[in-house]
């Protein structure tokens, strides 16, 4: 029994108890199990569909009060609903806000990255994250953690992309990479069909008609930065994969840990190089 015990681990994707040797998972098919289980040490805060929001909705937090707390005098009220607690804007940009000025003009690549995580306003992060809460379950579900962390990160790094090349000289917010979610979602509904199916795809169908009429309504609101994320969700659904389609592979598994600690490296560059700037021309 100790010497089974020895031989056994559990499956990073399924949590099963299978063997070491096994080429493949026996119950969700993933390969070579036992060359990524370090991945249960880490994965402990993505393990649900709750925690990982969780996590994401934290980092969101404490980005947005970092980027009140660099210019309190200038995070006030405001006659626009949207601009309420609005951070300034030049502690977005320090933060690591995106857009064609800085990854362009100054080559600052990695807010591609860092831009989902910061946002203009109260409202504007709040929007946000009960959108991620609505549609997040639902691509972890279909799709899996390290899945659903490409899809996000990817997607959300296409959105910006696309804005830069529209030229909209800075955009940020969690925006584009929901939206990444969403194009998941629909590739998601349409390809699986059925009742359920076709109940997910009208469901997130009727999400992206609101999206884009409230983004042609309202002003400032970055409709390259959502149309981007939803054709990158659509895209890199279809290359990934969903469960019931396509097992969790090791390839799967490294390029979600790879967003994951992309996202955290970029993060902490950014919040780091973006201080050490604040405190060098305020002279605090």
């Amino acid at each position: 029994m100790q010497n089974h015990d020895r031989r056994s681990i559990l499956c990073p994707n399924c949590r099963r108890l299978v063997s070491v040797d096994e080429a493949k998972c026996p119950y969700c098919g993933m390969a070579r199990p036992a060359s990524l289980s370090w991945t249960r040490s880490l994965g402990g805060l993505f393990s649900d569909p709750e925690k990982t929001v969780r996590v994401i909705i934290i980092v969101n937090a404490v980005m947005f009060i970092l980027s009140l707390l660099l210019n309190p005098s200038r995070a006030g009220l405001s006659m626009n609903p949207f601009g309420l607690l609005s951070p300034d804007h030049r502690s977005l940009v320090l933060l690591g806000e995106t857009g064609a000025i800085p990854v362009v003009q100054l080559g600052r690549w990695w807010t591609l990255i860092t831009a989902n995580y910061l946002h203009g306003g109260i409202l504007h992060i709040l929007f946000n994250m009960m959108a991620l809460r609505q549609i997040a379950p639902l691509i972890y579900h279909e799709y899996g953690f390290p899945r659903m962390a490409a899809i996000y990160t990817l997607g959300g790094v296409l959105g910006f992309y696309v804005s830069v090349l529209a030229g909209i000289p800075f955009t940020l917010g969690a925006s584009a990479a929901v939206c990444s979610l969403i194009g998941a979602a629909l590739y998601y509904g349409k390809s699986r069909g059925g009742a359920y199916g076709e109940a997910v795809y009208r469901q997130l169908g009727g999400w992206v008609l609101g999206i884009f009429a409230f983004g042609f309504l309202m002003p400032g609101i970055n409709n390259w930065g959502h149309g981007g994320g939803l054709l990158g969700g659509i895209i890199l659904g279809f290359i990934l994969g969903y469960r019931e389609r396509s097992a969790e592979t090791i390839t799967h598994l490294i390029l979600g840990w790879i967003c994951v600690v992309g996202t955290a490296v970029a993060l902490v560059w950014g919040t780091f190089s973006g201080l050490l700037l604040y405190f060098f021309v305020t002279g605090r």
